[in-house]
């Protein structure tokens, strides 16, 4: 059973083109999550129009394992779109974590989006890890950059995170911040099952598969699910990790991220927002 003080869940926010997917990169190849002769630019942006513009549309959540003071943590990344249109995408995988990394190029400073996020994410009580990006470009201004951030969040000057995303200095120091400042998630280990369903697509050879963050009990493959809002039935046919690809496991936990396949014939049965539980807790209308 994976203990919850080693689990951290988190997601990157920033405004679109301040490094937000090149830091998830790093994150991965860090704590060998990826093969380096598997790793890619932009590698949790999985869609052609992400490769092709440099944009993150889709949330994707990925899990990492991480040594910290000779404990080993289960760290859950979930990369946000940067662009405006996409702030609902952010509101939602901003329910499914503790703590965001605020990304900010330090070339450019504080951005527009970068507040939508950041009210966001303080409207959604999570502990903020400021880092500034891009430091190794000509251009960079560190100290006016660094200024913004402290009236921005009123943090100190030294919780300000100096990295450059694209040669992997500093990135260290963000790993070991998400271990120390954001807080372990809180649930009912031994509760009634209960996961959060944060995103949800429909997969031609597969069904509707659930992005979820499981904040009581388990979910195990094969058992029969209740969607309790829109008081759907189906059947968890298969759980797991996501690596950033599908791993699979017997067990989902509390506090964990993951993916649920379903039976489902629609995503209508399983909105975002909606929590997922158990069969065995509901009679059928």
């Amino acid at each position: 059973m994976t203990d919850l003080n080693h689990i951290r869940n988190f997601c990157i926010i920033a405004h679109i083109d301040h490094g937000k997917s090149t830091l998830a990169d790093r994150l991965m190849e860090q704590t060998a999550t990826v093969d380096k002769r598997q790793m890619k630019s932009q590698l949790l942006d999985s869609m052609e129009l992400e490769q092709e513009r440099g944009i993150t549309i889709k949330l994707t959540p990925v899990t990492m394992k991480y040594r910290h003071n000779d404990a080993e943590y289960m760290l859950n990344l979930i990369d946000t779109p940067g662009h405006v249109d996409f702030s609902y995408e952010v509101s939602r995988s901003l329910a499914a974590c503790e703590g965001a990394i605020l990304i900010v190029d330090a070339s450019q400073g504080v951005q527009a989006q970068t507040l939508a996020n950041i009210y966001l994410a303080l409207e959604a009580d999570l502990k903020i890890i400021p880092v500034l990006n891009k430091i190794d470009l000509p251009a960079a201004d560190v100290p006016k950059a660094s200024r913004e951030i402290i009236e921005l969040l009123g943090c100190d000057e030294s919780e300000i995170l100096k990295v450059s995303a694209k040669t992997g200095e500093g990135v260290e120091a963000v790993l070991q911040a998400v271990v120390e400042r954001i807080p372990a998630p809180q649930g009912e280990v031994d509760g009634p099952t209960r996961a959060l369903i944060f995103d949800s697509y429909y997969d031609d050879y597969r069904g509707v598969v659930l992005y979820v963050r499981v904040v009581d009990g388990q979910l195990n493959k094969s058992d029969a699910i209740y969607m309790m809002a829109t008081k759907g039935y189906g059947l968890a046919l298969e759980v797991g990790t996501l690596t950033p690809h599908m791993k699979p496991k017997e067990q989902l936990e509390t506090g964990e991220i993951g993916y649920i396949v379903t039976n489902l014939k629609t995503t209508r049965e399983a909105r975002v927002g909606d929590t997922v539980t158990l069969k065995k807790y509901f009679k059928k209308d």
